[in-house]
């Protein structure tokens, strides 16, 4: 199985106020970080962000999609980056995750198995953004986006969808980094503030 990964950083923004893709974190942006981490552990990396949108330098061979439609939510982005991947299933994730996991990242492709999404699971809370999904469901994120069933919960009854519990999650990440994103300004100071703790 050709493995990928999706990183979503088309959004808006609005309680962090400012562009998260280009924040600066350590020597590089949250976007830099969050390719570099993934990349190690797949064949293909995929960002998907807003028309227009200018994004921080990428290694040559990152694929840049965008999200043509405004207001679609992750399952927008979802559909943009499936569109141009060429991988067999990826795991998706924002652009805010600082902290990203290499062993959750593995975990979720392990549990995929025969079904087409593994799915975090944090207490019932599902992560649509800390999950794998096939290529092969973007026909059914394309038709509930046209019947304006945004919400991704809708995209996981529809296909076979494997929920990965809060206590495997936690073995592979003890601290959940790996959901922990940045969408307020004292979350992004705290992880700077970790950032630093972890250099000294």
């Amino acid at each position: 199985m050709k493995r990928g990964a999706l990183i979503l950083c088309g959004g808006h923004s609005t309680r962090m106020g400012r562009d998260k893709a280009s924040l600066a974190f350590g020597a590089e942006t949250l976007l830099q970080r969050v390719v570099r981490l993934v990349r190690p552990l797949v064949d293909e990396v995929v960002v998907v962000g807003r028309p227009g949108q200018e994004l921080p330098e990428l290694p040559v061979d990152v694929r840049i999609a965008r999200d043509e439609i405004k207001d679609q939510g992750p399952l927008g982005g979802l559909q943009a980056g499936l569109r141009v991947a060429t991988a067999d299933a990826l795991y998706t994730t924002g652009c805010d995750v600082p902290f990203l996991q290499a062993a959750l990242v593995e975990l979720l492709f392990e549990r995929l198995g025969e079904a087409d999404i593994a799915v975090a699971d944090e207490g019932g809370f599902t992560h649509p953004l800390a999950a794998v999904y096939r290529t092969t469901v973007l026909p059914i994120v394309e038709r509930l986006l046209a019947e304006e069933r945004r919400r991704p919960i809708f995209l996981f009854g529809e296909v076979p969808t494997v929920r990965v519990a809060e206590a495997d999650l936690r073995a592979a990440d003890p601290e959940l980094l790996s959901l922990a994103n940045l969408n307020t300004p004292e979350a992004y100071e705290a992880a700077l503030e970790r950032l630093q703790r972890e250099a000294s």
